[in-house]
């Protein structure tokens, strides 16, 4: 649904708004966020790309670390079989739901995930987003990414496929309304993780307060993303309460550059499971809370 200003979609808003007690001006604001529905599926499910770097060591430091993928330690137990469900809320509206899981494939791993809208935005703009990517477990390099978006009118379905070897990445787009192709290949200096898969990676490591980690990630383009883990902190959603850690991510190159930052609680155990995120953009900021976990 796209609409010209004062057409349906602002109508729409107009209305959905003063149902649930809200002033006109946010009606205008709930337009603003749906029109950057594409951007919010990027960051949740987050916020980064790629970049081009050295091929992994297994290195960890507290302080400044190199911009690398570490691979994971010995013995590292991935959350197969785990799915997390989060509501997504913006300006204290419920703005939808996300949902990954991670399970094995063969000798690779898949990292699956989904962005469906609710409420107020469902009516205005539809969002629904699906997301598989698969890695090496043995490196934590993205090896593909599959993506089907549906957003408003819009429908469409890109692949890239990370070949190593060539130190190419290849974009394969298809929009599935006017049947338009797209094709693009990008230099690949080295391992990179990607936009879903990042937030594992993340998850596999030590997280102590003080530590930092810079590393690629790739979604066809280059991003240099840096993670410093700040502090610890007590935090409740609607799963239960945890000790946590809060981990902040932010571009330090590449497309995103000071466009956003992202903030990930992690559980302080051995899941470290992330049980909120939070995104902030220009245009607003969006919280991830964990509903529920299903095995």
């Amino acid at each position: 649904m796209r609409g010209r200003a004062g057409g349906p979609d602002r109508e729409a808003a107009v209305v959905i708004c003063r149902e649930v007690s809200l002033h006109t001006r946010t009606a205008e604001r709930v337009l603003t966020f749906v029109r950057y529905c594409r951007m919010v599926t990027a960051l949740l499910i987050a916020a980064m790309l790629s970049a081009q770097q050295a091929p992994p060591t297994a290195t960890t430091t507290i302080g400044p670390a190199p911009v690398q993928i570490t691979p994971p330690r010995r013995n590292y137990r991935f959350p197969d079989g785990r799915t997390y469900v989060y509501s997504v809320e913006w300006h204290l509206i419920t703005a939808g739901t996300a949902v990954l899981k991670m399970e094995a494939a063969g000798s690779e791993r898949k990292v699956t995930a989904s962005a469906e809208s609710s409420g107020a935005v469902n009516v205005i703009f539809p969002v629904h987003d699906r997301f598989e990517s698969r890695f090496d477990p043995r490196t934590f390099c993205s090896l593909s990414i599959f993506k089907h978006s549906e957003e408003g009118s819009h429908k469409r379905e890109t692949s890239i496929h990370f070949d190593y070897a060539r130190k190419k990445s290849t974009l394969d787009e298809k929009n599935l309304k006017t049947g338009e192709t797209k094709h693009v290949e990008n230099d690949l200096a080295g391992c990179a993780t990607d936009v879903i898969t990042g937030f594992y990676y993340l998850q596999s490591l030590p997280l102590q307060p003080g530590a930092s980690y810079e590393f690629p990630i790739s979604d066809g383009k280059t991003t240099i993303v840096r993670a410093s883990v700040d502090k610890r902190e007590q935090i409740k959603v609607p799963v239960g309460t945890f000790p946590a850690v809060l981990v902040t991510a932010e571009a330090t190159s590449g497309p995103l550059r000071s466009k956003g930052k992202v903030w990930v609680w992690y559980s302080e155990d051995a899941s470290h499971t992330p049980v909120q995120m939070r995104a902030k953009l220009g245009w607003g900021t969006l919280l991830f809370r964990l509903q529920r976990i299903e095995k």
